[in-house]
This record gives C-alpha cells, sequence and structure tokens, in this order.
C-alpha cells in the first residue's frame, strides 16, 4: 500500500480543515496517511519555509487560506513542485456568495472571533464539567440538556463534545441501589434525554475499563444478569418518563452528540407549553 503524505495547511487554527479531512478520510479502508500539520501561514515567507517539507515528503496538500495572495502563492509554489493541492473550503464559499449575493469577506480565524457565540461556549463548557456525574443537581434547571444512564454509556464524553457545541449538559449516573435525586422528574427547561446501549457491549466496555486500573475484573460491576438489570432499570425509567431515549452501542461520540442536537433542535421547534408529568420510579 502506497503512504501518501497529507499535507493540511491553514491561515488560522486549522481546526476547520482538520474536521473536514477527518470526515473525508473515514470513507476510506486501508489507509497508509500521513498528516502535516501547518497552522497560521500567513505571509509568503511562511510558504517558502514550508516548501521544503513538501518537497521531502510529495503527496497531497489540502488548504483553507482566504488570503487570496497567501492562496496564490500556495498554488504556484505547489505546481512548481509538481504536488496536488486542493481548496477545501472554495465549493462552499463560492455557492454561499451566490445564494447569499455578496462576496465573503477574506478574513483569517473569522469563525474564531470572541463573540457572543463564543463566550456562550465557554459557558456551556463550564457549566458541563462542573456538572459531571451527577454533580450540582440543586441547579440542573439551567442546563440545556441533561444526559441520564447506567456507568460506561458515554455520557462525559458527550456532554464534553454538547458543551463544545454551546449547550449546557449535566449528566447522571443511574445506579439501581441509589435512585436520583427528585428534582431531574421535575425538571422543566432541560430536555433529558436517556443513553442505553446493549448488555453485552457494556459488560466489554467495562471490563476494559477495570483492566486498565488493574482491577479485579471478576465483580458485580460486570455481571451478566447484574448489567441486565441495570439496563432494565434505566430503560423503565426513561420510558416511565417520557423521555427520548439513545442506543449508543453502535454509535460514536459524534454521532451520538448530533442525534441530541437533532432531539433538542425538534424540542424547540415545538410549543413553548411547560412540560409536566416526569415521575420518579
Amino acid at each position: 500500500m502506497a503512504r501518501l503524505h497529507l499535507h493540511l495547511l491553514s491561515d488560522s487554527t486549522g481546526e476547520t480543515l482538520e474536521m473536514i479531512a477527518k470526515a473525508a478520510l473515514a470513507q476510506f479502508d486501508d489507509k497508509d496517511v500521513v498528516r502535516h500539520f501547518w497552522p497560521m501561514v500567513r505571509s509568503r515567507q511562511h510558504l517558502d519555509r514550508i516548501m521544503e517539507e513538501f518537497k521531502a515528503n510529495p503527496g497531497l496538500v489540502l488548504y483553507t487560506l482566504v488570503n487570496e495572495d497567501i492562496r496564490e502563492g500556495l498554488e504556484e509554489r505547489c505546481r512548481a513542485i509538481g504536488i496536488k493541492y486542493a481548496d477545501a473550503l472554495e465549493t462552499v464559499t463560492e455557492a454561499l456568495e451566490e445564494r447569499l449575493d455578496q462576496e465573503a469577506k477574506g478574513r483569517p480565524g473569522r469563525q474564531h472571533r470572541m463573540d457572543e457565540a463564543y463566550f456562550a461556549r465557554v459557558d456551556a463548557i463550564q457549566f458541563t464539567i462542573a456538572h459531571d456525574d451527577g454533580i450540582g443537581w440543586d441547579n440542573w434547571e439551567e442546563a440545556d440538556i441533561v444526559l441520564a444512564g447506567v456507568s460506561r454509556t458515554s455520557k462525559t464524553p458527550t456532554a464534553i463534545y454538547l458543551a463544545n457545541r454551546g449547550y449546557k449538559t449535566a449528566n447522571i449516573p443511574l445506579v439501581v441501589e441509589s435512585p436520583p435525586p427528585d428534582s431531574l422528574f421535575r425538571l422543566r427547561k432541560p430536555m433529558v434525554v436517556g443513553l442505553t446501549t446493549a448488555p453485552d457491549r457494556l459488560i466489554q466496555i467495562r471490563r476494559n475499563r477495570l483492566l486498565s486500573l488493574n482491577e479485579n475484573t471478576e465483580t458485580s460491576y460486570v455481571d451478566q444478569e447484574r448489567v441486565k438489570k441495570e439496563v432494565a432499570f434505566a430503560r423503565r425509567m426513561f420510558a416511565d418518563n417520557g423521555w427520548p431515549v439513545i442506543d449508543v452501542t453502535r454509535r460514536s461520540i459524534e454521532e451520538t452528540a448530533a442525534a441530541v442536537i437533532r432531539l433538542h433542535q425538534e424540542r424547540e421547534a415545538e410549543t413553548d407549553e411547560p412540560r409536566f408529568g416526569a415521575k420518579p420510579i
């Protein structure tokens, strides 16, 4: 299998470019790709320094450069040494210019500017970290989303991902012997979402977790009958309270978060009438 050197070059942090590259590469199996990351490239002099690396490791250059002069300089240099290149945002930007009937501003890092949305996202991250694993239940009403599920159903990483999208997210583990606080069943503003998974998959994840901690893997934490009862207990709670449920068995964190966001958007699109009727088990 031939190795591909993929050069990711951006005039900003490169976060957008990395996500695009990751999504595109996921469409290919058995790939041998070496990524070279070049953020904050904002001058032709910087391009000149990078060219030696391009020559040493030729492959494909994927870039997001809004400055026309820098973009032309990169393309000229790539053509001169015979390296293929592609603008990761060109098609989308051109389509938006046509539909919005205006030219793109061409300012590096505009998506990262410190505007109201930026500070809202920071606030969401701080809230989510402070309300992990059932902590701070007395002010869950301030949350946008509350995730509930048994241990190891990806509640925390999903909550952090949602926080980075600007959603204040709390999460709580559901334990048969320790019922959650009554406040969980009286929430009005937050959308409570239940996360569940297949018992066999859950046991596998828990065993791997215990092994990583060098702990005994023969405990009730991974007992098949007990785990089945835990999952059934959580599912019954979800059903009794009318909470939407997402099965994370075959989902990545990103896919789970996307499903939660879709549910939240649908909820926001509905009437603003208060939601009552939830009840504890």
